[in-house]
């Protein structure tokens, strides 16, 4: 089985511009969920979420593109050109073979919402094409494209909260395959009033921060923001004297085939998931040291993601260490994938284990070993990164110690 590694890294959320400092903020235990100011939350059952607090394009984009760059568009490019200054790739890859693999969902929607309003109130009399054309999720691996130079193979995917857990899982398989030599990969998402209401009408968001695994937990907290990985494998990463963060081994795919909105009650998904990403890395239950779990804050969807854990690990589930980073940076949906597993690829190279900062008191029943407060120094050399989205896309990535 070829060896793929992660040999750049780059993200822009809620709790940091950088991957450096999203992982010195992961490990010191900060929360960056509070009131919303991109769009007014008047009305709405909770006013909260996490914003990323600047979306201002790198001042280099020629103006054209500056016209048109959605929010999630800024996020994507400014995560991807730390990823591949990290990664120094220089002119050691051709154009043509070097891919990218994006997952989102909103796309350009906020600034749709924003142009389809001033139409509405009489404030424009006709639409803005630049205000448009960002618009659908394929939109910021577009743009990479033509920024960044990358003509190798091109994909966006959309699987609701699994989207950019698919991205990386894809990404492995184009490097194992032969498609690309290096692949940019990741999600992006910004938050936009349509999706907040939809999760509103659901009852699905909590008036405070989110508390995965809490006995209190009454809901998500939404969130936006980018993150990007450069894959390529571990042979040309070492032939080429580069830093390898990670090694990203597997990944498990799977669909509920029950609810809209509401995981399988038993997680028969979630378990089919992840034994499908253990039995592709060809590891057992046991090899595992920490899982990044889904885990939203909602009381249906944690008590399920327990169950599932417990099914595959068995007894050795308790000395699992588990959290939940969504405590910290919120939900971010099509991106969460990509940011949480970022968060896990700095947990296994520094030595730590995030934790699921607002959780204070553990819901005893889910029965698993719940990090909270700081993050906890730990020697990791292999961990699962959870991801599960509406209509049961289920996604398990198998992570381990470069």
């Amino acid at each position: 089985m070829t060896r793929v590694v992660v040999t750049g890294v780059g993200t822009v959320n809620p709790l940091a511009r950088s991957a450096p400092a999203f992982a010195e903020a992961l490990r010191a235990g900060s929360c960056a969920i509070a009131p919303l100011t991109v769009f007014d939350t008047t009305g709405f059952r909770s006013r909260i979420g996490a914003e990323v607090p600047d979306a201002t394009p790198p001042a280099t984009l020629p103006g054209p593109l500056r016209r048109r760059i959605s929010r999630a568009d800024v996020f994507a490019l400014r995560a991807a050109i730390e990823a591949l200054a990290d990664a120094d790739l220089g002119r050691t890859v051709a154009p043509e073979r070097l891919g990218i693999v994006l997952g989102g969902t909103t796309g350009g929607m906020l600034r749709a919402e924003a142009c389809l309003r001033e139409r509405m109130t009489g404030a424009r009399r006709r639409y803005r094409h630049s205000a448009l054309v960002a618009t659908p999720v394929s939109a910021s691996a577009d743009l990479l494209a033509t920024v960044l130079g990358l003509a190798g193979p091109r994909l966006t995917l959309s699987t609701a909260c699994s989207s950019s857990a698919n991205a990386l899982g894809v990404a492995l398989d184009w490097i194992r395959l032969g498609y690309a030599d290096a692949v940019v990969a990741g999600g992006t998402e910004s938050l936009c009033a349509t999706v907040f209401a939809g999760f509103n009408s659901l009852h699905a968001l909590s008036r405070t921060p989110c508390r995965p695994f809490d006995r209190r937990r009454d809901g998500l907290s939404l969130g936006e923001g980018a993150a990007i990985v450069v894959l390529e494998s571990a042979e040309r990463a070492a032939r080429r004297g580069a830093r390898s963060h990670a090694e990203v081994r597997a990944y498990g795919t799977s669909a509920d085939a029950h609810h809209l909105t509401a995981p399988h009650p038993d997680g028969a998904g979630a378990v089919l998931a992840m034994r499908r990403a253990l039995a592709q890395a060809r590891l057992e239950p046991e090899d595992v040291d920490y899982i990044n779990a889904h885990g939203t804050g909602t009381p249906l969807n944690d008590a399920v993601e327990s169950v599932a854990i417990t099914a595959v690990f068995g007894a050795a589930a308790r000395r699992l260490a588990v959290s939940s980073t969504k405590a910290a940076v919120g939900h971010t949906l099509g991106a969460a994938g990509a940011i949480e597993a970022v968060a896990t690829i700095v947990a296994l190279r520094d030595g730590f284990v995030p934790s699921t900062v607002t959780l204070e008191e553990p819901d005893e029943a889910c029965g698993l070993d719940l990090v909270r407060g700081q993050g906890r120094p730990a020697r990791l050399r292999w961990a699962l990164s959870n991801s599960y989205g509406f209509g049961g896309n289920n996604t398990t990535l198998v992570l381990g110690r470069a």
